[in-house]
């Protein structure tokens, strides 16, 4: 019997489902899709923020009617994923199955692969913040409590870390008889270490070290001059060289800042140091530099999100497919060479991430 024609709409579905399966952090966060074509990337669109309410006592006369106060946030649309590779008539031939295997399953590992990444990459805009230490167990009840502390639903919780932290995680006995989550999605299952803390536990191996690039070297820094509600100040010590970089954390009275400037030391100190956001505190206050860390993060489903639009079918194409479900959207194109008398499919998809809300998460830097 004769195999069935390879049309971009089986393909389609097929690279939909295989991305589904593969994806670890795409699948643990608020997706937002609609069919609303964007016109290309770096569009920027706005989302719903899931709405809060507050519970109110009946007095018994009349009711309290709120506002749906969802709030609005700006997504960049300017990720635009593509993988294109030529196709054999012996490979258009295939069934489904084996197709999918030989191609579709490598095209959309390198789709989840990215998409994990532009998430991951969202704990830099985290404020909630546990320096890690050797003890790991302790470190995630202090993330944990940064969720309690913030009211963060009790379900939907999350924890995502790395390939180092799941090996000192194995070694816990807590964690060796972890029963995994009931979920079908392939990736999912196969990452995942039960839910524990009550948090569910997944290991992502698109967790790397971030390097911020500073080169601080320094003895006792401290506040120079105390700092009343400003996002700019200057730091101090008895020795320090180097440049401060932008993205590099502070401990400053023991919350966490996010520079947002590169500063050079000077004279033993650095001037204008621009940080995310205001900080009170007195003069001399101690000062530490994080630099370099391995972040994992807890967080609740809605701290982050994960937008797709469709790219309209192309005009000059005479085969192309666009498929969309669970907040993933994926568009196939087939296009024929001449000159070399091979076929091209071309499978892409345009997204963006945003955070939602940073009090819904807390990242430890390991």
């Amino acid at each position: 019997m004769a195999n069935t024609i390879l049309t971009p709409d089986i393909i389609a579905r097929e690279a939909l489902m295989v991305l589904r399966n593969n994806a670890v952090m795409a699948r643990l966060v608020h997706r937002d899709y609609s069919g609303e074509f964007v016109s290309g990337v770096g569009d920027t669109i706005t989302i719903r923020r899931p709405a809060k309410f507050t519970a109110n006592e009946f007095a018994g006369s009349s009711i309290n009617v709120q506002d749906v106060a969802e709030g609005g946030v700006p997504v960049h649309m300017d990720k635009h994923l593509d993988v294109s590779f030529a196709v054999t008539s012996k490979e258009m031939s295939m069934d489904i199955a084996d197709f999918s295997a030989q191609l579709l399953v490598p095209a959309m590992q390198a789709f989840a692969d990215k998409v994990d990444s532009y998430l991951l990459a969202l704990q830099a805009e985290i404020t909630n913040r546990v320096d890690g230490t050797s003890v790991v167990r302790n470190d995630i009840v202090d993330a944990r409590r940064h969720l309690t502390c913030c009211a963060a639903p009790l379900a939907d919780r999350r924890f995502v870390y790395g390939a180092d932290m799941e090996a000192e995680l194995l070694k816990d006995t807590a964690f060796l008889t972890a029963d995994k989550v009931g979920d079908n999605g392939t990736a999912l299952r196969d990452a995942s270490l039960g839910r524990k803390f009550g948090m569910d536990f997944y290991v992502d191996q698109n967790i790397g070290t971030v390097d911020t690039g500073s080169t601080v070297s320094v003895t006792a820094l401290k506040l120079n001059g105390a700092a009343a509600d400003t996002d700019t100040i200057g730091l101090d010590a008895t020795s320090v060289t180097g440049v401060l970089k932008k993205g590099t954390w502070l401990t400053i009275g023991g919350a966490h800042y996010r520079v947002m400037n590169d500063v050079t030391a000077a004279s033993n100190a650095f001037a204008g140091v621009k940080l995310d956001r205001a900080l009170t505190a007195a003069d001399n206050t101690d000062v530490t530099v994080t630099a370099k860390y391995t972040p994992a993060l807890a967080f609740h489903k809605n701290a982050f999100a994960l937008v797709t639009r469709p790219l309209a079918q192309p005009m000059g194409a005479a085969k192309s497919a666009i498929v969309s479900y669970d907040g993933f959207g994926l568009r196939v194109v087939y296009d024929y060479d001449i000159q070399t008398k091979t076929d091209t499919v071309s499978i892409d998809m345009v997204c963006g991430v945003a955070t939602l809300d940073r009090d819904l998460a807390a990242v430890i830097d390991g």
